[in-house]
This record gives structure tokens, sequence and C-alpha cells, in this order.
């Protein structure tokens, strides 16, 4: 449930007046609807500038795949831009830059979005497009086996050139030993070699169904004017039978503490990271995730938080140091703690320090001070976020397709300011201080003396 790339959020001790952050409802015109088809369907009004946001998610994502075909969920995004019998080849793409739009689609773990942005009079046009593709997408082997090198490529370009991404993979595999998590989206390169174009249309039959979707519109919109739409356009695909299953294996705890190294000379700038399994804002009991994203604000969030505090202004032995706490899965997630040395500090002499720095938290609490700056920046920046029809549409659909609610979403800040600095301290003990975890180091040939 964190922003992302959110502005910069507002001090605490900057404020004349403490805000009433129990007040605040995300999105508060959002309205849920569900098409006689059982395609969910969720509509943002926001009448400032007359333009639409028009989304389409699918409840599958890399974590969904068949054991072996790793990267089929990425691969299958790429072909579902290669056209349809009744828009063949890239006549969605030109459409929409000759209506000076924008699109785009992206693959996680847990769900595929393909997404436009265009003037809302083309709304009709951008659902008629991604309704007949979700049904009617034509593959063959001419057209799917060219993206197979495109996709390929792009791993070679994204992972295989970038030693932080290499290690972030042998990160990923340590963590989620049992668990598909612990496989790359882009998918393993021998795996992603192997695949077709008919593993690519089982998957897009088995998957991409409106039991399995959720339409996220956010703009200038009236919301009985889009559900009507939305039934006339969406409601009309045939889906019988119930919908997809997510059959996962439940993520197994770590419990010996695991380090992986890459050494490469392309390093410039080594860095440690350490990472604990933790609940999700899924799997969490009550309270828990809210704490949980307020301790990584606490812990890592900015230049005022302990650890760039000590490492970087106080102490001096690292150039920058943080956390964060990846909230939004469908199963256990991930806390991350890292810091980057100055020249001549040991990478393990960084991880005593944030080790340390945790237990601080973990024995004597937080300050109301902290608590109260940590709730400030995390809900200053979902106001800031509002500003955005295409974050909101994305917090939604991110949300909708990983477990949680409209509601949930909109009434996530009251969750925040509900927290305690007891709780806030009752994470960090329980998950993190003396927690078995994976630390990951970035190093750089030892040079001769």
């Amino acid at each position: 449930m964190s922003l992302a790339a959110a502005p910069a959020a507002i001090s605490a001790n900057e404020l004349s007046e403490p805000i009433d952050l129990g007040t605040l409802t995300l999105a508060p015109d959002a309205q849920y609807v569900q098409l006689s088809n059982g395609m969910d369907v969720v509509i943002i009004p926001d009448r400032r500038a007359p333009i639409v946001t028009h989304m389409v998610w699918y409840r599958v994502g890399s974590a969904d795949e068949p054991p072996g075909k790793s990267g089929i969920a990425h691969y299958l995004e790429h072909l579902m831009f290669k056209g349809t019998e009744n828009h063949p080849g890239d006549m969605f793409s030109t459409t929409i830059a000759r209506l000076g739009g924008r699109e785009n689609a992206f693959t996680s773990n847990d769900y595929t979005a393909y997404f436009q942005q265009v003037a809302k009079e083309q709304l009709p046009t951008m659902m008629r497009f991604e309704a007949d593709r979700m049904k009617g997408l034509v593959l063959s082997e001419e057209v799917s086996a060219p993206e197979l090198n495109v996709v390929l490529e792009e791993r070679r370009q994204r992972v295989e050139t970038r030693p932080g991404a290499e290690l972030a993979e042998a990160l990923d595999a340590a963590l989620f030993t049992n668990h598909p998590y612990g496989d790359p989206v882009i998918g393993w390169p021998h795996e992603v070699a192997a695949l077709t174009y008919q593993d690519a249309l089982d998957f897009y039959r088995d998957h991409y169904r409106p039991k399995n979707a959720i339409l996220v519109v956010a703009g200038d919109v009236d919301v009985a004017e889009i559900t009507a739409l939305a039934e006339e356009i969406y409601g009309s695909i045939p889906d019988e039978g119930a919908a997809p299953v997510r059959e996962r294996p439940p993520i197994m705890p770590i419990r010996a503490k695991r380090t992986v190294e890459l050494t490469d000379e392309r390093v410039r700038e080594p860095y440690t990271q350490e990472s604990w399994l933790v609940p999700s804002y899924t799997t969490a009991e009550d309270g828990v995730a809210e704490a949980i994203d307020l301790l990584a604000e606490v812990l890592g969030g900015g230049n005022t938080s302990r650890l760039y505090t000590k490492l970087v202004r106080e102490e001096g032995i690292a150039t920058s140091a943080g956390a964060y706490y990846q909230s939004t899965a469908f199963d256990d997630t991930r806390f991350v703690a890292y810091a980057v040395p100055q020249d001549g500090v040991a990478l393990q002499d960084l991880e005593a320090r944030i080790a340390e720095v945790i237990g601080e938290i973990a024995t004597d609490g937080i300050t109301e001070l902290e608590l109260r700056r940590a709730k400030t920046n995390t809900l200053s920046a979902a106001v800031f976020a509002q500003d955005s029809q295409s974050t909101m549409a994305r917090m939604f659909g991110a949300g909708l397709t990983t477990g949680s609610t409209v509601e949930d979403i909109q009434n996530w800040p009251a969750g925040i300011a509900a927290v305690t600095e007891e709780d806030v301290q009752e994470a960090a003990k329980a998950l993190l201080a003396g927690q078995p975890s994976v630390t990951a180091r970035l190093l750089a040939p030892a040079t001769a003396e």
C-alpha cells in the first residue's frame, strides 16, 4: 500500500498545527461495481482535466506460471500487442498514437496490467479495443518467435549487463526458496528460450477472462455512464464457470541467515542489502502491515530516519542508507534495509550497525516525534498521489489484484493513523531484530596492494 515515487513529504516538525490524519480518505468518490459476467470495475471520478486513464488488470503474474515456464506472463504481455482478427497488427497502438494518447503495460509477480491515457471522448474506443484483445488475440509462430528474441534481449539489457540486477535475482532465489517469488518476472533465460506461442495461448486462455480481470477507469467520468458502457462492452464477453484460483505453496520461513555475494569488475559502488520475510497487507493480521509501513519510514524513509542519521550524518560510515517495505503482495513479502559504504568501510561493519539500530528500536522503541513524522510523511505522500489519476488507478489496481478491497484502500489512512509507538516497536522486535534474513553484497574486485 506504500506509495512509490511520490512527491517529497511534509516534515512533521514543519507543521504549525497537527493534521487530523484519521479523517483522510483516499479517492472518496471511487465506486466499485461488478458486471453481469463477473468482471470487477472500479471508477474514480476526477474532473480536473478532460482526460481518462483506462486500465485492465489481470489477477495473474509471474508467480502464477506453470513450473518450467518462467517468463510466460511477461512474454504474453508482449504478444498482447500483436493484434486480433478485428484489429490486426499494431492497429491498437497506432490508433492511440493518432489520438494523441499514451499506452503501456507491465507484469509483476502478482498481476499484469494494460493502460491507456486519452481524451475522455476516446474512452469507448479504448474499451472496445481492450475488450477485443481480452477474447480475440491471434498468435502464430511467425508473429511470436521474433518477440521471444525481443524478450531475451530485454533480459540481457536489464539483468545480464547489470551486476545489481543479477544480485537481486540471487537474493530473491535465496529469500523465497520454495515459492515462485524466487523466480524473476522476466524469467530464467533457458526457460524463456524454450517458450512457444502455444504456451502463450494456453496461458492466455486460462487467465485472460472477465472473472479474472479488473477494469479501472480514472478521470473526467460519470459513474453511471461508465458502468453502463462497461456492461455494454466488457459485460458482453461470456465467462462461464468459476474464477481461476491461485494455487501457490506457502512461503517457508527462513531458519538460517544467508548471504549472497556478487563480485564484478563493473561495480563502482559496492553496497549491502538485508532482506527479511514479513507479512504483506494481504497476509498480515489487522494493524500489523501498517506498523511495518511506519517502521520502514522511521528506520530508513529519508534523511531524518534512524539509519540515515546515524550511518551517514553522525558517523560518516555510509554515503546513503535506508529501508523500505514492499507492502503490496498476494503472499508474504520483504522488508529491506540497505547502505552504501564510505571509502574504506567494510560492508560487514555497515551490516553490524544496521542490526544495532534495528535492535535499539526493538528494545527501546521510537519517540512520539518519530511516529508523528512517519505518519505525516506517509500520508502526505498519499495526499499528493491523489493529484495523479494514473497513480490512483495503479493503487487501486495493484491493491485489488493482491487481495485488498476498494474500502481497504480508501480507509488505509485510518489504519496508519491508529498505529502506536508500541506497535512499531513490536514489529521491529517480532519481524526484524535477531530474525534470520538474507544479506546481499555487491562487491568490486579486490585491488592488489
